[in-house]
């Protein structure tokens, strides 16, 4: 399965604001994007969007866990910010080959998997623990999924063949580079080959020089 990563390059002075967790301002279109995690295509993934979600998630872990919550922070929230933003690309691709995902196909996919697992309980469970999947996040997780197949399919390939990757990396580059990803530098940037997160080349916040 593809995973991603993110953002493009600044030409002009980003000034970041902590305050309240941190906000990230864009200046490539001279408009703010304050509490932003990223902008995709123009359209804001909100800081508060991302928590909710890592938030829903941890809690679900610690439900299944009688209680126990997990640890890691840094890298559960880097991963959701690639995911919502991954989420975007693929329906980009889709939409430029005329392609869509429907919620019976979703429906018909989750369903045949519960079935396999024993019920959607398992299914859910499965998906929790192996993909980092909340409940609520299921059907979000096979529109990408099946997404990411008909791409294949689209060109005669299967997207579990080699062959079927290749395709499906084209398609998800384009759409990226057509996107113009920005991401908070605090997750990194959109690496638009390698369709993921990569570490911001760059400091968010600059250092004062030394003084001799």
């Amino acid at each position: 399965m593809i995973r991603t990563r993110s953002a493009l390059r600044r030409s002009c002075t980003v000034v970041v604001v902590l305050l309240a967790g941190a906000t990230l301002a864009a200046c490539g279109s001279g408009t703010p994007h304050q509490g932003s995690a990223a902008v995709v295509g123009g359209e804001r993934i909100s800081i508060a969007a991302v928590e909710s979600r890592v938030t829903g998630l941890r809690d679900a872990v610690a439900a299944e866990s009688g209680g126990q919550r997990s640890t890691e922070r840094a890298g559960l929230v880097r991963r959701t910010v690639a995911e919502l933003v991954l989420n975007q690309v693929v329906d980009r691709a889709l939409a430029d080959r005329n392609l869509t995902v429907t919620d019976g196909e979703i429906a018909d996919a989750r369903e045949a998997e519960a079935e396999m697992l024993g019920g959607m309980a398992e299914l859910q469970r499965e998906l929790l623990f192996k993909q980092s999947v909340a409940a609520g996040d299921v059907d979000a997780f096979y529109r990408q999924q099946l997404g990411i197949r008909k791409l294949a399919a689209a060109a005669g390939k299967d997207a579990r063949t080699s062959e079927g990757d290749a395709v499906v990396r084209a398609a998800l580059t384009d759409a990226g580079a057509k996107l113009k990803i920005d991401v908070n530098p605090r997750y990194g940037h959109w690496d638009v080959q390698q369709i993921g997160l990569a570490n911001t080349v760059s400091d968010w916040i600059k250092q004062p020089a030394a003084t001799a």
